[in-house]
């Protein structure tokens, strides 16, 4: 039986993403850095492994098929447990967010995990992985594309302590990656008043244009296209609750409501999907989980992908949308 690791098991991430194995008769190793708060997780083996602690972390990888990473902020946590996976010989995901950590290990670790016979998947999370593999559901088929747009409406979203950190991180960060002109960009990119239109009941808001997230290194890599470009509901980060519930009830947490819509543009016309649900998180970690399980089937090959270019996307989301994870609308394929 594949056995699955989940590092930073104890934050509320890393919690649902090992219930959820757990719940579908998984062999689940769980992880972090405090072995006293690991043993309260219920039947899963114990493994910690210190962030500083190079021969944990690989002795854990060794154990392990898959390594699911749940404990950001990722520009810190994320390259000792990547490279633990890739030294380890198994395969590795994460709920990364932030791009440049993303587009550090394309361009770090490529050869390595094909050598290692692995598959590392950075940024299966809900923003920048659903973002990703919508991208690519809804450009299905389309040819000549001028222009990708991510857009996530987000109500009620309370941050755990590891999300408002990589958020300060994010927003405080003047190099930004972008794409335009059918090449990356790079440099700071002022962000610029802009409305979106998501289908009813949403309907038109305020964004934040362009948001610092994965889309715009991951998208291209699967999705012919000169433009991509994420946006987050301006309304998101003002809502008082946002930065101050760090300490809330799981319960709590839950309540989050989100459309995430993906517009393509081209010069042979345009189409768009949409996602729709509640719980941005558990929707979060049901996406790394589905994929974890797809990588122990031999679902993608080795070396370092996005999910939606390791995934077939309509079939990976319509899978999620079956379980009830969200709504699912997508454009008739022409």
């Amino acid at each position: 039986m594949a056995v699955f690791a989940i590092y930073g098991a104890t934050g509320h991430t890393g919690r649902l993403v090992t219930a959820e194995l757990l719940a579908r008769g998984k062999d689940v190793i769980v992880s972090g850095r405090d072995p006293d708060a690991l043993a309260g997780l219920g039947p899963a083996r114990v493994m910690a492994a210190p962030l500083d602690d190079p021969g944990a972390l690989r002795a854990l990888a060794e154990a392990a098929d898959v390594l699911i990473h749940c404990a950001g902020p990722f520009a810190t946590t994320g390259l000792p447990v990547a490279t633990a996976a890739v030294d380890g010989g198994c395969h590795y995901i994460d709920h990364s967010v932030e791009v440049h950590y993303v587009k550090q290990l394309f361009d770090t670790f490529p050869e390595r995990a094909q050598h290692a016979g692995i598959t590392m998947l950075p940024g299966v999370s809900f923003y920048g992985g659903l973002g990703d593999l919508l991208a690519g559901a809804v450009a299905r088929n389309m040819s000549d594309i001028d222009r990708v747009t991510v857009a996530y409406a987000v109500h009620n979203w309370k941050m755990t302590h590891g999300a408002v950190e990589t958020a300060r991180l994010l927003f405080a960060d003047t190099d930004r990656i972008g794409f335009e002109d059918g090449a990356p960009r790079f440099g700071f990119v002022e962000p610029r008043n802009a409305i979106f239109a998501f289908p009813p009941p949403v309907g038109p808001r305020a964004m934040i244009a362009p948001v610092p997230f994965p889309e715009a290194v991951t998208v291209p890599r699967h999705v012919r296209t000169r433009a991509v470009e994420a946006q987050l509901t301006a309304r998101t980060f003002e809502e008082e609750q946002a930065f101050s519930s760090e300490n809330v009830a799981a319960d709590e947490r839950a309540a989050s409501e989100f459309t995430i819509t993906a517009q393509v543009l081209g010069a042979h016309g345009a189409a768009a999907g949409n996602l729709r649900g509640r719980d941005l998180w558990l929707a979060a970690a049901l996406t790394s989980a589905e994929a974890a399980v797809r990588l122990t089937e031999g679902a993608a090959k080795s070396g370092v992908a996005s999910p939606g270019e390791a995934f077939d996307s309509t079939e990976f989301l319509t899978t999620l949308a079956d379980r009830g994870v969200f709504t699912l609308e997508l454009p008739e394929q022409r």
